[in-house]
C-alpha cells in the first residue's frame, strides 16, 4: 500500500454527475492521503498505514514546529483511492500497472483503511472510490510525505 501525504489547510474532491460538479468531500485542516493499493496488499497493510497515517506528526504545534498529530490538533482526513500510485516507470515511456490491485480487493482495502483511521479517532472522508475526481486542495507548507506499507523506500 503506497501514500502520498499532504498536509493542507483545506480539500476537497469534486466529481461530474451530469451537466453538475458536485462536491463528495471536503475538509478543513489535516491531511490529503492519496492511497494506491497493491496485488500484494491485506488487512496487515491497512493496521500498518491506519496507525502511520494517524501517528504521524507533521502537523504544526504552537512554536510552528511539525511536532503533533492530527488527533493533536483536531485534524482531519480526505482519503483519496489512487491506482496510479502503484504505476511502475522503471522500463520505456508508459506506466504499467500490473502491480495495481484490481477494483474489488483494492475497494475493500480502501474501505478498510478509511474505518480503521475512523476507528483510531480521526475524522475521515472519501472520494468516491473509481470516480474520475477532481481533487483540490491549499498545501500548507507545502508538506509532502511519501509511505508504503512494504517500506520500499
Amino acid at each position: 500500500m503506497r501514500a502520498v501525504v499532504q498536509r493542507v489547510t483545506s480539500a476537497s474532491v469534486t466529481i461530474q454527475e451530469g451537466e453538475k460538479n458536485v462536491t463528495v468531500a471536503d475538509i478543513g485542516r489535516g491531511f490529503l492521503v492519496l492511497l494506491g493499493v497493491s496485488v500484494d496488499d491485506n488487512s496487515e497493510d491497512v493496521v500498518w498505514m491506519a496507525d502511520k497515517l494517524s501517528g504521524l506528526r507533521i502537523m504544526s504545534d504552537s512554536d510552528g514546529r511539525m511536532n503533533c498529530s492530527l488527533a493533536d490538533c483536531n485534524g482531519e482526513m480526505l482519503l483519496v483511492s489512487n491506482f496510479t500510485l502503484m504505476g511502475d516507470c522503471r522500463k520505456g515511456r508508459r506506466p504499467a500497472f500490473t502491480g495495481a490491485a484490481g477494483s474489488e480487493p483494492a475497494e475493500t482495502l480502501f474501505i478498510g483503511t478509511a474505518a480503521a483511521v475512523s476507528n483510531l479517532g480521526i475524522p475521515v472522508k472519501t472520494g468516491r472510490f473509481g470516480a474520475d475526481m477532481r481533487v483540490s486542495i491549499v498545501n500548507d507548507g507545502p508538506v509532502t510525505l511519501l509511505l508504503d506499507s512494504k517500506k520500499t523506500f
